[in-house]
This record gives structure tokens, C-alpha cells and sequence, in this order.
């Protein structure tokens, strides 16, 4: 979620057709916008963001993981998008949607689209702005970026990365690597090596979200398994980190934030089968809302789009 001047919040979201089933997130998402006048909402929607444009281009026909930046005077919406295959129609075959799902994730590149406005328009690029390097870990694909302003000047990017070393077409190890830039648009320069990496484990975290103050950076990454603190058992949990320039990480002091779990309003306590995609929307340079995906059920047929009020420590 961004505010502009006028105060009104613009939320983007990936959505794909609910007939289509689960993996049609890797060939049918579109990114779309929502607004509200309040940052908790309720939301509403407006219009789609980055609609497909047509198979020729590498973000052509695939939309998905948003997340949106103000930098300066402009709007930056960083996304995944790859050209996927529609030729199974709109009603296609379960079994074959989802041999294809690992097509359309093994093209998967990293983008950016620019505006004045959060309402657009949108100015997409003709080529992606991270793709994979042969031979480095993300040689299969990229996805998942996250971008900051780093406190010494320039900017970080964080994103998933799938190495080409597992067995197709999963392929692995999946990896966060990091990437610099004097520009919101790139070039980014990969760091050689991943970051938040566990020792032994081929897929240890997913899902980055890092934001800067005036002295450090800070990532929220979702862990996969309980690899990096104790708190969420062998399940899943959101992690924070710290770092001084976006590059070198490290568990932040208190560095469980939640299992998939929300209490409601009306003091309603529910576990989740998915908690996930964290975002911190900032106000007057402090984390005010946690922004998540969240889903009720395993296969995850009932997603939604979470706000949790934060506030600071002793207040």
C-alpha cells in the first residue's frame, strides 16, 4: 500500500480467477489496485494495474507479487511477470494447469513499472529489470522483489532467486540474493552470494519486504520451516532482520514476529493455513501496518488480503 499527497491509499494485490484453481497464480495473475480513504480500509477496487499486453512481451500475459515504492515524486510498482501460455482456455484441465504452472514459474523475471500517480498510468519497460545470470542462483528464475532506499544513498533490492542445480522443474536451491543500484530503475548489481541463507537447507525463506529509517535497514522474511528462531516450532513464521546497508544481515534483537495466526477485532483467535508476502507501510517513518496474504484453508481457496495495526513497544 502507498498514501499520496491527498491521503488516499492505494493498495495492490495480484488476483487470477477463482475457477482457475491455485496454480493459475504463475500463468493468469493480474496485478490490480484498490482504494481507501482510511490505511486499514476496507478497500475498494478500482481498476487493474498492469493488464496483460500480449504474449510477445516478457511480462505479457502474467502479473503478480507487487509491491509499491515512492521514491522522491515518483511511484515505483516492482513486480514477477512472464509471458505465459492461455492457449489451455479458460476452463482448462486441473491436472494440466498444474504441470504448466512450472513453465510459466521457470520464466519468471523481475520488473518495475513507473507513474506520477498511484492511479497511473503505469509505464512498463520492454525488457525486466533483473533476469537470470547462467551459472549464478538464479539461473532458473527471479521473482519476489522487494526495494529500498539504503541509508547511505542508492538503493537495495531484495529478491527470490531458483538456481538450476535441483532436479527440473522445481530446480533449486531457492535463495534471496541481494542487488544495488544508484537508481530506483536500475542497473541493479547482484551481490555474488544469497542472503538469509541456512546452511544446509535448499529452501529456507521466501517472501522478503525490506524498508529503511535514517541509521539501518530491515527485512521481514517468511520462514519456511522454523530455521531461524524457535518460537514457531517446525512451522512456518515471519522473521525480522537488521542490516546497515541492505547487504549484510543479520536476526534483529527480537526477531520472531508470528506464527499464521491472527487475533480479530472482536477478540477472535484463528490459526491460518497461510500467513505470508508481509509488507510494512510506514507512517511519518515508523511501522504503522503489517500488510499480509493470508489464506483460511490448505489449498488455499479462500485467500484475502490482511491489515494488523502495529504499534511501538511500550505504547
Amino acid at each position: 500500500m502507498v498514501r499520496d499527497d491527498a491521503g488516499k491509499c492505494h493498495l495492490f494485490y495480484s488476483r487470477w480467477k477463482r475457477h482457475l484453481g491455485f496454480d493459475a497464480w504463475a500463468s493468469h495473475s493480474e496485478i490490480a489496485h484498490a482504494v481507501s480513504d482510511d490505511p486499514l480500509g476496507p478497500y475498494r477496487p478500482k481498476d487493474v494495474a498492469l493488464p496483460p499486453r500480449g504474449k510477445e512481451f516478457w511480462d505479457g500475459l502474467c502479473t503478480h507479487d507487487p509491491t509499491v515504492m515512492r521514491f522522491g515524486s515518483k511511484y515505483y510498482l516492482y513486480y514477477m511477470g512472464n509471458t505465459a501460455d492461455h492457449s489451455m482456455g479458460d476452463a482448462p484441465d486441473p491436472a494440466v494447469m498444474k504441470t504448466q504452472r512450472w513453465v510459466h514459474r521457470n520464466n519468471q523475471r523481475v520488473g518495475v513499472a513507473v507513474a506520477d500517480s498511484p492511479d497511473g498510468p503505469w509505464r512498463r519497460m520492454g525488457q525486466p529489470l533483473v533476469e537470470p545470470t547462467p551459472g549464478f542462483y538464479d539461473a532458473l528464475c527471479c521473482t519476489d522483489p522487494t526495494v529500498t532506499a539504503r541509508p547511505g544513498g542508492g538503493y537495495a533490492m531484495v529478491y527470490k532467486a531458483v538456481g538450476d542445480k535441483g532436479a527440473l522443474p522445481f530446480g533449486g536451491p531457492v535463495v534471496l540474493i541481494a542487488a544495488t543500484s544508484d537508481t530506483p530503475t536500475g542497473p541493479f548489481k547482484k551481490q555474488p552470494e544469497p542472503v538469509f541463507a541456512k546452511e544446509g537447507v535448499k529452501f529456507a525463506a521466501e517472501d522478503p519486504f525490506i524498508w529503511s529509517d535514517d541509521q539501518r535497514c530491515w527485512a521481514i522474511i517468511k520462514d519456511q520451516g522454523g530455521y531461524y528462531t524457535d518460537q514457531g516450532g517446525k512451522g512456518r513464521s515471519l522473521v525480522l532482520f537488521e542490516s546497515p546497508d541492505g547487504l549484510q544481515w543479520k536476526l534483529a534483537e527480537h526477531p520472531f514476529i508470528t506464527s499464521p495466526e491472527v487475533t480479530w477485532a472482536d477478540g477472535r483467535h484463528q490459526k491460518l493455513a497461510q500467513l505470508e508476502r508481509p509488507q510494512i507501510w510506514l507512517e511519518n517513518g515508523l511501522p504503522a501496518i503489517l500488510f499480509c496474504a493470508a489464506d483460511e484453508t490448505s489449498n488455499r481457496s479462500a485467500s484475502f488480503n490482511l491489515q494488523i495495526p502495529l504499534r511501538m513497544p511500550g505504547k
